[in-house]
Protein backbone atom coordinates (compact mmCIF):
# COMPACT_ATOMS: atom_id res chain seq x y z
CA UNK A 1 0.00 0.00 0.00
CA UNK A 2 1.42 3.38 -1.06
CA UNK A 3 2.32 5.84 1.68
CA UNK A 4 -0.17 8.69 1.96
CA UNK A 5 1.14 12.07 0.92
CA UNK A 6 0.65 15.30 2.80
CA UNK A 7 -1.50 17.91 1.08
CA UNK A 8 1.56 19.84 -0.11
CA UNK A 9 3.12 16.65 -1.47
CA UNK A 10 -0.13 15.70 -3.15
CA UNK A 11 -0.45 19.17 -4.68
CA UNK A 12 3.05 18.78 -6.11
CA UNK A 13 2.06 15.41 -7.56
CA UNK A 14 -0.99 17.02 -9.18
CA UNK A 15 1.24 19.71 -10.70
CA UNK A 16 3.52 17.00 -12.11
CA UNK A 17 0.70 14.88 -13.53
CA UNK A 18 -2.52 16.74 -14.36
CA UNK A 19 -0.80 20.06 -15.06
CA UNK A 20 1.78 18.45 -17.35
CA UNK A 21 -0.66 16.37 -19.40
CA UNK A 22 -0.35 17.10 -23.15
CA UNK A 23 -3.96 18.29 -23.36
CA UNK A 24 -3.04 21.02 -20.85
CA UNK A 25 0.45 22.01 -22.03
CA UNK A 26 0.68 20.94 -25.68
CA UNK A 27 -2.68 21.01 -27.43
CA UNK A 28 -1.65 20.93 -31.09
CA UNK A 29 -5.13 21.67 -32.44
CA UNK A 30 -5.62 24.74 -30.27
CA UNK A 31 -2.16 25.99 -31.19
CA UNK A 32 -3.03 25.64 -34.87
CA UNK A 33 -6.48 27.18 -34.41
CA UNK A 34 -5.04 30.22 -32.62
CA UNK A 35 -2.70 31.10 -35.49
CA UNK A 36 -4.54 29.74 -38.54
CA UNK A 37 -6.21 31.65 -41.36
CA UNK A 38 -9.44 29.77 -40.71
CA UNK A 39 -11.89 28.95 -43.48
CA UNK A 40 -15.65 28.70 -43.04
CA UNK A 41 -15.41 24.95 -43.61
CA UNK A 42 -12.84 24.59 -40.83
CA UNK A 43 -14.88 26.67 -38.39
CA UNK A 44 -18.02 24.72 -39.29
CA UNK A 45 -16.27 21.40 -38.64
CA UNK A 46 -15.05 22.67 -35.28
CA UNK A 47 -18.46 24.13 -34.36
CA UNK A 48 -20.28 20.90 -35.13
CA UNK A 49 -18.02 18.72 -32.97
CA UNK A 50 -17.93 21.26 -30.15
CA UNK A 51 -21.73 21.41 -30.17
CA UNK A 52 -21.92 17.62 -29.85
CA UNK A 53 -19.59 17.70 -26.84
CA UNK A 54 -21.47 20.63 -25.29
CA UNK A 55 -24.89 19.03 -25.71
CA UNK A 56 -23.89 15.54 -24.56
CA UNK A 57 -22.19 17.08 -21.54
CA UNK A 58 -25.75 17.53 -20.23
CA UNK A 59 -25.99 13.76 -19.84
CA UNK A 60 -22.73 13.62 -17.88
CA UNK A 61 -23.98 16.38 -15.58
CA UNK A 62 -27.29 14.66 -15.01
CA UNK A 63 -25.50 11.39 -14.28
CA UNK A 64 -23.32 13.24 -11.75
CA UNK A 65 -26.41 14.71 -10.06
CA UNK A 66 -28.01 11.26 -9.83
CA UNK A 67 -24.84 9.65 -8.45
CA UNK A 68 -23.89 12.49 -6.09
CA UNK A 69 -22.75 11.32 -2.67
CA UNK A 70 -24.14 14.35 -0.83
CA UNK A 71 -26.91 16.88 -1.28
CA UNK A 72 -24.28 19.64 -1.52
CA UNK A 73 -22.50 17.83 -4.33
CA UNK A 74 -25.79 17.31 -6.19
CA UNK A 75 -26.59 21.00 -5.89
CA UNK A 76 -23.14 22.03 -7.13
CA UNK A 77 -23.64 20.03 -10.30
CA UNK A 78 -27.21 21.29 -10.70
CA UNK A 79 -25.70 24.79 -10.87
CA UNK A 80 -23.78 23.70 -13.96
CA UNK A 81 -26.60 21.66 -15.50
CA UNK A 82 -29.33 24.24 -15.11
CA UNK A 83 -27.11 27.04 -16.40
CA UNK A 84 -26.27 24.91 -19.45
CA UNK A 85 -30.01 24.50 -20.05
CA UNK A 86 -30.73 28.21 -19.83
CA UNK A 87 -31.12 29.31 -16.21
CA UNK A 88 -29.19 32.56 -15.81
CA UNK A 89 -27.10 32.94 -12.68
CA UNK A 90 -28.92 35.19 -10.25
CA UNK A 91 -26.44 37.84 -9.11
CA UNK A 92 -28.38 40.47 -7.17
CA UNK A 93 -25.26 42.52 -6.48
CA UNK A 94 -24.33 43.03 -10.13
CA UNK A 95 -25.17 46.31 -11.79
CA UNK A 96 -26.69 45.66 -15.23
CA UNK A 97 -25.97 48.10 -18.03
CA UNK A 98 -28.83 48.46 -20.49
CA UNK A 99 -27.03 50.64 -23.05
CA UNK A 100 -24.41 48.19 -24.29
CA UNK A 101 -23.60 48.10 -27.99
CA UNK A 102 -23.97 44.90 -30.01
CA UNK A 103 -20.19 44.60 -30.05
CA UNK A 104 -19.99 44.95 -26.27
CA UNK A 105 -22.69 42.33 -25.81
CA UNK A 106 -20.77 39.94 -28.04
CA UNK A 107 -17.56 40.55 -26.11
CA UNK A 108 -18.93 40.78 -22.55
CA UNK A 109 -22.23 38.94 -22.84
CA UNK A 110 -25.72 40.32 -23.15
CA UNK A 111 -26.84 41.03 -19.55
CA UNK A 112 -30.35 39.94 -20.52
CA UNK A 113 -29.24 36.36 -21.06
CA UNK A 114 -25.91 35.79 -19.27
CA UNK A 115 -24.15 36.27 -15.97
CA UNK A 116 -20.83 34.87 -14.81
CA UNK A 117 -21.58 35.02 -11.10
CA UNK A 118 -24.35 34.03 -8.72
CA UNK A 119 -26.54 30.95 -8.45
CA UNK A 120 -29.31 29.37 -10.50
CA UNK A 121 -31.33 29.57 -7.26
CA UNK A 122 -33.81 32.32 -8.07
CA UNK A 123 -32.36 32.71 -11.55
CA UNK A 124 -34.46 33.35 -14.65
CA UNK A 125 -34.85 30.72 -17.34
CA UNK A 126 -34.61 31.87 -20.94
CA UNK A 127 -34.54 29.58 -23.97
CA UNK A 128 -31.96 31.79 -25.68
CA UNK A 129 -29.63 31.50 -22.64
CA UNK A 130 -29.18 27.74 -23.21
CA UNK A 131 -25.65 27.00 -24.28
CA UNK A 132 -26.74 25.00 -27.31
CA UNK A 133 -28.74 28.00 -28.53
CA UNK A 134 -25.62 30.16 -28.20
CA UNK A 135 -23.79 27.62 -30.33
CA UNK A 136 -26.62 27.54 -32.88
CA UNK A 137 -26.16 31.29 -33.36
CA UNK A 138 -22.43 30.72 -33.69
CA UNK A 139 -22.90 27.96 -36.26
CA UNK A 140 -25.49 29.71 -38.43
CA UNK A 141 -23.05 32.02 -40.30
CA UNK A 142 -20.93 29.01 -41.33
CA UNK A 143 -23.88 27.01 -42.64
CA UNK A 144 -24.97 24.96 -39.62
CA UNK A 145 -28.40 24.73 -38.01
CA UNK A 146 -30.41 22.77 -35.43
CA UNK A 147 -30.42 19.66 -37.66
CA UNK A 148 -26.63 19.64 -38.03
CA UNK A 149 -25.49 20.53 -34.51
CA UNK A 150 -25.49 18.99 -31.05
CA UNK A 151 -26.69 15.47 -31.84
CA UNK A 152 -24.74 12.29 -31.19
CA UNK A 153 -25.07 11.23 -34.82
CA UNK A 154 -22.93 14.19 -35.86
CA UNK A 155 -20.01 13.27 -33.61
CA UNK A 156 -16.81 11.69 -34.85
CA UNK A 157 -15.62 8.59 -33.03
CA UNK A 158 -13.11 10.77 -31.14
CA UNK A 159 -15.76 13.26 -30.02
CA UNK A 160 -18.05 10.46 -28.89
CA UNK A 161 -15.22 8.77 -26.99
CA UNK A 162 -14.70 12.00 -25.04
CA UNK A 163 -18.43 12.36 -24.34
CA UNK A 164 -18.68 8.76 -23.17
CA UNK A 165 -15.67 9.21 -20.88
CA UNK A 166 -17.32 12.29 -19.38
CA UNK A 167 -20.45 10.26 -18.69
CA UNK A 168 -18.44 7.37 -17.20
CA UNK A 169 -15.93 9.34 -15.14
CA UNK A 170 -17.36 12.79 -14.41
CA UNK A 171 -20.71 11.18 -13.64
CA UNK A 172 -19.30 8.20 -11.75
CA UNK A 173 -20.89 6.87 -8.58
CA UNK A 174 -17.45 6.27 -7.05
CA UNK A 175 -16.47 9.35 -5.03
CA UNK A 176 -12.79 9.39 -6.00
CA UNK A 177 -13.44 8.80 -9.68
CA UNK A 178 -15.97 11.62 -9.82
CA UNK A 179 -13.77 14.02 -7.85
CA UNK A 180 -10.57 13.21 -9.74
CA UNK A 181 -12.15 13.57 -13.16
CA UNK A 182 -13.94 16.76 -12.13
CA UNK A 183 -10.73 18.34 -10.83
CA UNK A 184 -8.91 17.34 -14.02
CA UNK A 185 -11.63 18.85 -16.22
CA UNK A 186 -11.54 22.10 -14.23
CA UNK A 187 -7.79 22.40 -14.76
CA UNK A 188 -8.10 21.63 -18.46
CA UNK A 189 -10.83 24.25 -18.84
CA UNK A 190 -8.77 26.85 -16.96
CA UNK A 191 -5.52 26.10 -18.82
CA UNK A 192 -6.12 28.63 -21.60
CA UNK A 193 -7.64 26.75 -24.52
CA UNK A 194 -10.59 29.17 -24.55
CA UNK A 195 -8.13 32.00 -25.23
CA UNK A 196 -6.62 30.08 -28.15
CA UNK A 197 -10.07 29.53 -29.65
CA UNK A 198 -11.05 33.18 -29.16
CA UNK A 199 -7.83 34.41 -30.79
CA UNK A 200 -8.44 32.31 -33.90
CA UNK A 201 -12.11 33.20 -34.08
CA UNK A 202 -11.48 36.92 -33.67
CA UNK A 203 -9.22 36.86 -36.72
CA UNK A 204 -11.81 34.84 -38.64
CA UNK A 205 -14.55 37.29 -37.65
CA UNK A 206 -12.47 40.31 -38.65
CA UNK A 207 -11.38 38.98 -42.03
CA UNK A 208 -14.09 36.63 -43.27
CA UNK A 209 -17.24 36.48 -41.16
CA UNK A 210 -18.10 39.69 -39.29
CA UNK A 211 -21.58 38.43 -38.39
CA UNK A 212 -20.37 35.43 -36.35
CA UNK A 213 -21.03 35.90 -32.59
CA UNK A 214 -18.31 34.91 -30.14
CA UNK A 215 -20.13 35.38 -26.81
CA UNK A 216 -20.25 31.63 -26.09
CA UNK A 217 -16.46 31.53 -26.04
CA UNK A 218 -15.76 34.85 -24.33
CA UNK A 219 -18.28 34.00 -21.56
CA UNK A 220 -16.68 30.62 -20.91
CA UNK A 221 -13.23 32.16 -20.81
CA UNK A 222 -14.38 34.61 -18.14
CA UNK A 223 -16.09 32.01 -16.00
CA UNK A 224 -13.10 29.66 -16.14
CA UNK A 225 -10.86 32.49 -14.98
CA UNK A 226 -13.06 32.71 -11.90
CA UNK A 227 -13.08 28.95 -11.37
CA UNK A 228 -9.28 28.87 -11.50
CA UNK A 229 -9.16 30.79 -8.24
CA UNK A 230 -11.18 28.14 -6.41
CA UNK A 231 -9.84 24.81 -7.68
CA UNK A 232 -7.11 24.43 -5.06
CA UNK A 233 -9.51 25.33 -2.25
CA UNK A 234 -11.85 22.66 -3.55
CA UNK A 235 -9.00 20.15 -3.68
CA UNK A 236 -8.21 20.94 -0.05
CA UNK A 237 -11.80 20.05 0.91
CA UNK A 238 -11.67 16.85 -1.14
CA UNK A 239 -8.32 15.88 0.38
CA UNK A 240 -9.73 16.10 3.89
CA UNK A 241 -12.75 13.92 3.11
CA UNK A 242 -12.61 10.50 4.84
CA UNK A 243 -13.52 8.81 1.54
CA UNK A 244 -10.56 10.32 -0.30
CA UNK A 245 -8.15 7.92 -2.01
CA UNK A 246 -5.12 9.61 -3.53
CA UNK A 247 -4.27 6.91 -6.08
CA UNK A 248 -7.83 6.57 -7.36
CA UNK A 249 -8.17 10.35 -7.65
CA UNK A 250 -5.00 10.59 -9.77
CA UNK A 251 -5.91 7.59 -11.91
CA UNK A 252 -9.40 8.90 -12.72
CA UNK A 253 -8.12 12.40 -13.44
CA UNK A 254 -5.51 11.14 -15.88
CA UNK A 255 -8.09 8.94 -17.61
CA UNK A 256 -10.33 11.98 -17.97
CA UNK A 257 -7.50 14.03 -19.46
CA UNK A 258 -6.63 11.16 -21.83
CA UNK A 259 -10.24 11.14 -23.01
CA UNK A 260 -10.18 14.90 -23.45
CA UNK A 261 -7.02 14.65 -25.52
CA UNK A 262 -8.74 12.21 -27.86
CA UNK A 263 -11.35 14.89 -28.62
CA UNK A 264 -8.74 17.45 -29.67
CA UNK A 265 -6.76 14.84 -31.62
CA UNK A 266 -9.96 14.06 -33.50
CA UNK A 267 -10.40 17.74 -34.38
CA UNK A 268 -6.76 17.93 -35.49
CA UNK A 269 -7.21 14.86 -37.69
CA UNK A 270 -10.39 16.35 -39.17
CA UNK A 271 -8.81 19.71 -40.03
CA UNK A 272 -5.91 17.93 -41.78
CA UNK A 273 -8.42 15.94 -43.84
CA UNK A 274 -10.17 19.20 -44.81
CA UNK A 275 -6.84 20.71 -45.86
CA UNK A 276 -5.89 17.63 -47.87
CA UNK A 277 -9.25 17.61 -49.65
CA UNK A 278 -8.87 21.31 -50.53
CA UNK A 279 -5.49 20.64 -52.13
CA UNK A 280 -6.64 17.57 -54.08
Amino acid sequence: MAEKLTFDQFKEKIENTFMQHPVVVDNKYCQWFRDADLSKEEVAAFAQQFSVFSNLFLLACLNRVINAGTLESARETKEILMNELGVIYNNKKAAVSTDMTAEQKDRDGDPAVVSTEGSVQGGTFRFQAAHLEWLLKFGAPVGLDFDTMGKRKHGTKETLHFCDELFRLFGAEDYNVAQGSSFAIENWAAAGFWKDLIAGLEKFKASKCPEIPLAFFTWHDKIEEQHKEHVWDELRETFDDPQFNQDEFIRAGMEMLDGTMVFWEGLDKQRKEIAAAAQA
